[in-house]
């Protein structure tokens, strides 16, 4: 174990025991590079990777501060992982994703509010109009992520933002498919609503499987045939 994994684990440790807890200023360098016999550039290094993490915060002039620890605020910052998934990786995580936004559904399904349905209704009527792959993008991402919210767990909200957030690199309504991708998602979209207003938890989370999974096939398109080079090779 290199010294900075040394000193990284010692730190994840103080905090995750609740020797350091939220909001808790971390002790001196020296006596931290004392107790985990470390340098000090290996220990900066380690609050480095803390604060990337989203762990650790440094204050100018008052020093380094564990953070607030928010589940939410901490699962946001996979996106750094999740961006570095090549497509294949992305897809494995999909089976995971279908399950989370059917249990979303079906939870905003009993949550829902007249005003909420008036706003997704609003954004629908937006993404139905648009042509703009932006406009659509940022129109269908406001929509789940207000669903996300009715389903009353900001942690389980955060982590479908991060998957939607990898998924959106990939621009499907730009292919040749596109204009028929984009109706079936629309019609996908009516779908969920009509589930949520009829305060229908199983049809929610239904509509929300058959709408990932339909996202799931059409990213497949983007998947690059196998080179007979790469067919010899695997043999």
């Amino acid at each position: 174990m290199s010294a900075v994994d040394k000193a990284f684990h010692g730190l994840r440790l103080m905090i995750s025991s609740g020797r350091l807890g939220p909001g808790e200023r971390f002790p001196p360098e020296g006596d931290l590079c004392e107790e985990l016999g470390v340098s000090r550039s290996s220990l900066r290094e380690a609050v480095r990777m803390l604060a990337a993490l989203g762990a650790a915060e440094a204050r100018h002039g008052s020093g380094t501060f564990v953070s607030q620890l928010r589940p939410a605020d901490l699962i946001g910052r996979l996106s750094l992982t999740v961006a570095l998934l090549p497509l294949d990786g992305l897809l494995e995580l999909y089976e995971i994703r279908r399950v989370l936004e059917s249990h979303v559904m079906a939870q905003a399904a009993a949550r829902i509010t007249p005003e909420s349905l008036e706003t997704l209704y609003g954004y629908i009527e937006t993404i139905e109009a648009t042509e703009d792959p932006a406009t659509f993008s940022e129109f269908d991402h406001l929509f789940h992520a207000e669903i996300a919210r009715l389903g009353g767990n900001p942690a389980l909200e955060s982590l479908l933002a991060v998957f939607r957030a990898r998924s959106r690199s990939y621009q499907v309504f730009t292919m040749p498919e596109g204009p028929a991708f984009k109706r079936a998602s629309d019609e996908d979209h009516r779908a969920i609503v009509t589930a949520l207003a009829d305060r229908d938890p199983a049809a929610a989370a239904n509509a929300a499987a058959a709408h990932v999974a339909r996202t799931e096939r059409w990213l497949h398109t983007y998947r690059p045939p196998i080179s007979e080079d790469a067919v010899h090779h695997e043999r």
